[in-house]
């Protein structure tokens, strides 16, 4: 199935291949991707490009280790609104995100309008975010803190599915 972009510019296999490429390795040389997407440096190079200029490619991120940053105790927060305010919950969200120690807010739906990841030095330092920011705010009716043992990203582990199609059951996996 061929996808397209929000500007309407279609998305072949090849395309693809080169996003999931970069979502496994954002790092990954043009002649690497070139190489495992089979084409010429040139042409990864020119897609590349208008994947990026067509808004497929937003931006590309560095995985870091929180840990070595003294940032080791991350936290879900799992954060439900008061009745009658749960239009406002992007609202919210844009307060949210700007807190520091925020890694990610998502927007929710069923039991809780909004997950938002933090990273923290300690559980002080967790405790006072989620009572003095994230619950102090008047829409919130409850804010829970769900400590994380271990975070594991899917995209790096996933030597067993070769591109999107797979994720979206075109195919099965090889």
């Amino acid at each position: 199935m061929v996808q397209s972009t929000r500007a309407g510019r279609p998305l072949d296999p090849i395309d693809e291949k080169i996003v999931w490429e970069l979502r496994r390795e954002a790092r990954i040389s043009n002649n690497e991707l070139a190489a495992r997407v089979n084409v010429s440096p040139s042409t990864a190079l020119m897609r590349l490009r208008a994947l990026r200029e067509s808004g497929v490619i937003v931006s590309t991120h560095a995985q870091y280790d929180m840990t070595a940053l003294g940032l080791d105790l991350h936290a879900i927060v799992f954060i439900r609104l008061k009745p009658g305010t749960q239009s406002s919950a992007h609202d919210y969200a844009e307060r949210a995100v700007k807190f520091v120690n925020v890694v990610n807010v998502f927007l929710m739906g069923g039991n809780y309008d909004l997950l938002v990841h933090v990273a923290c030095t300690s559980s002080s330092q967790l405790q006072d975010l989620v009572a003095q920011k994230i619950a102090a705010d008047p829409v919130v009716a409850s804010a829970q803190a769900h400590i994380v043992f271990e975070h594991l990203i899917a995209a790096q582990h996933m030597e067993h599915v070769d591109g999107f199609p797979v994720m979206r059951g075109e195919r099965a996996p090889e």
